[in-house]
């Protein structure tokens, strides 16, 4: 490689990695580790090509989509899982803090499989087309639309918050007797 070359993939790297890297987390579930694992992988693919990348931030990103959907058609199944425990909670003053529901959503992200956290990750926090998806992933628009839905439904089971549009209020229930019956 050419020293232009290799200035050029150092500034990159210096400018886009931690975005890349956050987008790596993403990926793995919360796995730092694993996430700079990828994010190191896919650097590695970049830099082997770079004279021949157009367009250097979308190649990493496909790598790194593809690398992680490598990784969970492997099934390398772990003994154990890490996954971050949750802090119980103060009280409930602050019980619908934004911050309490990124806490939520993101341990129930780590519950989701590859599978369904890769899909809601494209689909939701790259906001990419279910068409694209597909081909990232290899798979036909309708399982990226089944696993999706899948996807969200479980994440609602999992984070009662996100409500069927997302966050919602607690609402006291009322109590109601119909005319003319006595309680």
């Amino acid at each position: 490689m050419k020293a232009s070359s290799h200035d050029e993939f150092r500034e990159f790297v210096a400018m886009r990695s931690t975005a890349l890297l956050r987008l790596a987390v993403l990926l793995t579930g919360g796995d730092r580790h694993a996430a700079e694992d990828l994010l190191q992988i896919a650097l590695m693919k970049a830099y082997g090509r770079w004279a021949h990348i157009e367009q250097p931030e979308a190649y990493v990103r496909q790598v790194l989509y593809r690398q992680q959907v490598s990784r969970w058609r492997l099934r390398r199944h772990r003994a154990e899982t890490t996954v971050p425990v949750l802090p119980e909670s103060g009280g409930d003053a602050d019980a619908g803090s934004e911050s309490e529901l990124r806490i939520a959503l993101w341990a129930a992200l780590g519950q989701l499989t590859k599978r369904q956290r890769t899909v809601v990750v494209l689909r939701y926090f790259e906001d990419l087309p279910e068409s694209e998806v597909a081909a990232l992933l290899g798979c036909p628009v309708g399982t990226v639309r089944s696993t999706a839905h899948r996807s969200l439904a479980k994440l609602r089971v999992l984070v009662p918050e996100l409500g069927p549009e997302g966050p919602v209020e607690q609402v006291q229930p009322v109590s109601y007797t119909p005319k003319g019956v006595r309680g």
